[in-house]
């Protein structure tokens, strides 16, 4: 036995003996270490509790917008979930479309020195939004967040600000969005992507697609003239091969060379409004979109957004979950050793169908997986070409681009998607005839160009289908989506007895004349009153009031479809207020 003052002289060596022994120690459900070089990038983790809701503002189902508070004003904004970027009209406008709209004010930008050039649509409906990348703080349904970058545009064609709001907010994944780029590339420049200048903005050369498709009369079938309808899906890839060049992974190779962890950091430093709460507020890293109907019969679903859960009343088990596309290197994606990452809300499609029959598929993109973008700033179903001039034969009798059918007689387009059918209600599958003739009707339907590089998507599925389907987008873990994998969730919301709504709202449209009711709804600053639900799905009350004071009490047509932004800002004008932030974050 040791003398004590031995012990006492030798206690430190011993108790540093003890911790080597217990660091080397294997034992049950402990914590350890392993002393290799890291490959992967960090899992991030999640901790949030936060949700919202808020409804939304619909002008004449064309576009959907919500409130959003950027900086010291509260502005509607296009509920986007076909891009990825938020931008706002500011004061520097001198365009004629910006007059009348409440505008960002720039004094208030803390701008980035960089400028954003957005483009959106296809080959045929491209349009574009332009200005000064910077930051301030945003919020929307009540939950805020400091330093969100977004655009402040100053030149922009986009119909949107036909419509009534002020610019778009974008839902999508932060590698789709511009701005994000953009800041990544001025943090880490090279001589190939140098971050965008005012002085190098220009418009894309799209492909002469139409001309490969059959031309003119195809074009036509492209481009059917249809007021303000948008198409607000961004045009172009992201070139992440830039960003990432496909040598580096996790280890950075030079001071200035980014690395797979610099760029999925960035997410939630630089990323996109929600998905940056989604990765460290919210309660569930989703949000739940339902669309009015304001067209045809009012009704339908409450329109509403919920972030970080689903609506009340909506169980997570009745939803038809599925995976989203995820785009390998090859493809365009980004690099990395072990995750393939999504780009868009892009998902699975298992077959078409048109009253019950499956509908032929595309011979446009053999080799390509059918899947289709779900996306909320598309006012139209968009397709493959050979498809949509089938769908038109089977109802029109022709494939024509302006042949019609019997308003009366319902048809129904379904989307299987995860086994499921999704239908589209035969109210929201007829376009809304011009001249207040309520006997001959189009479908809703187009074509669009066929997946040949970059996005992959061969359909849209626009505002007829989501005002017939709840849609719940799920990010999951966006650093690491092995881990949570992102998906779409649906819930078809079509009525049993939807042919029979059809035939009475066509009867009351001849008995008013030939015109079916149309009317424009702003934007609400809280949630808007329901009546029943529907699988828990609120429906709306009726004429789809709101319980805002500042709502507005819309404006009805009786010869189709027409420009009400005056009214519509006459009403609006009074909710543009300096407001408080809640939950900021």
């Amino acid at each position: 036995m040791l003398p004590h003052s031995l012990f006492i002289l030798l206690l430190p060596y011993l108790s540093f003996a003890l911790e080597m022994v217990s660091h080397t120690k294997r034992t049950t459900n402990g914590l350890h270490l392993p002393l290799y070089k890291r490959e992967t990038p960090p899992l991030r983790r999640r901790a949030g509790t936060a949700t919202g809701s808020i409804g939304l503002g619909d002008f004449q189902d064309i576009t959907y917008n919500v409130l959003v508070n950027v900086g010291q004003i509260e502005t509607p904004l296009v509920l986007d979930t076909g891009s990825s970027d938020l931008w706002v009209v500011s004061d520097a406008c001198k365009e004629s479309a910006c007059n009348g709209l409440p505008l960002y004010p720039q004094a208030s930008f803390q701008s980035a020195g960089l400028d954003a050039s957005l483009f959106y649509g296809d080959s045929t409906t491209g349009t574009h939004a332009f200005g000064e990348v910077g930051r301030d703080i945003v919020g929307v349904a009540g939950l805020s967040i400091r330093n969100q970058f977004f655009a402040a545009i100053n030149d922009t064609n986009t119909t949107v600000l036909q419509t009534g709001s002020a610019g778009i907010v974008g839902m999508g994944f932060p590698v789709n969005s511009v701005v994000w780029a953009q800041l990544f590339k001025s943090q880490f420049p090279t001589d190939s992507q140098p971050p965008l200048k005012r002085s190098n903005l220009n418009t894309p050369k799209f492909p002469d697609l139409p001309s490969l498709l059959g031309g003119s009369h195809n074009k036509l079938l492209m481009s059917r003239d249809i007021p303000y309808a948008p198409d607000l899906r961004r045009t172009r890839f992201p070139d992440l091969a830039s960003l990432l060049p496909s040598h580096q992974t996790s280890k950075r190779q030079s001071t200035t060379s980014p690395s797979l962890d610099d760029l999925l950091n960035s997410f939630a430093t630089n990323g996109p409004l929600v998905s940056r709460l989604a990765q460290s507020a919210l309660a569930a890293p989703q949000f739940t979109v339902t669309l009015q109907r304001d067209t045809v019969q009012f009704g339908g679903n409450v329109g509403m957004l919920s972030i970080g859960e689903l609506p009340q009343g909506v169980a997570n088990q009745s939803l038809t979950w599925v995976p989203i596309r995820g785009y390998t290197p090859a493809q365009g994606g980004i690099n990395s050793p072990t995750d393939t990452y999504p780009i868009a809300w892009e998902v699975p499609i298992d077959g078409v169908f048109l009253d019950g029959q499956r509908l032929p598929d595309s011979t446009l993109s053999p080799n390509v997986a059918v899947t289709a973008l779900v996306d909320t700033g598309n006012s139209l179903i968009r397709g493959p070409q050979d498809v949509v001039q089938a769908l038109l034969t089977s109802v029109t009798g022709s494939s024509s681009a302006t042949a019609t059918y019997d308003c009366s007689v319902p048809h129904t387009l379904a989307f299987q998607i995860g086994g499921a059918m999704f239908p589209i209600d035969p109210r929201d599958f007829l376009m809304l005839p011009q001249g207040g003739n309520a006997k001959s009707c189009q479908p809703n339907v187009v074509a669009t160009d066929p997946p040949h590089s970059g996005f992959l998507y061969s359909w849209s599925l626009g505002d007829p289908f989501l005002k017939s389907n709840l849609a719940s987008f799920y990010y999951g873990n966006l650093t690491h989506p092995s881990a949570d994998p992102p998906r779409v969730g649906f819930m078809s919301t079509v009525p049993s007895n939807a042919n029979d709504q059809l035939s009475s709202a066509v009867a009351a449209a001849q008995a008013n004349g030939g015109s079916f009711p149309v009317k424009t709804e702003a934007a609400p600053q809280g949630n808007p009153s329901m009546a029943t639900t529907i699988s828990g799905v609120p429906q709306a009350a009726a004429e789809t009031t709101v319980s805002s004071s500042n709502s507005g009490a819309g404006t009805h047509s009786s010869g189709g479809r027409r420009n009400v932004v005056g009214s519509f800002w006459g009403t609006m004008l009074g909710c543009v207020t300096a407001v408080g932030m809640r939950a900021v974050l």
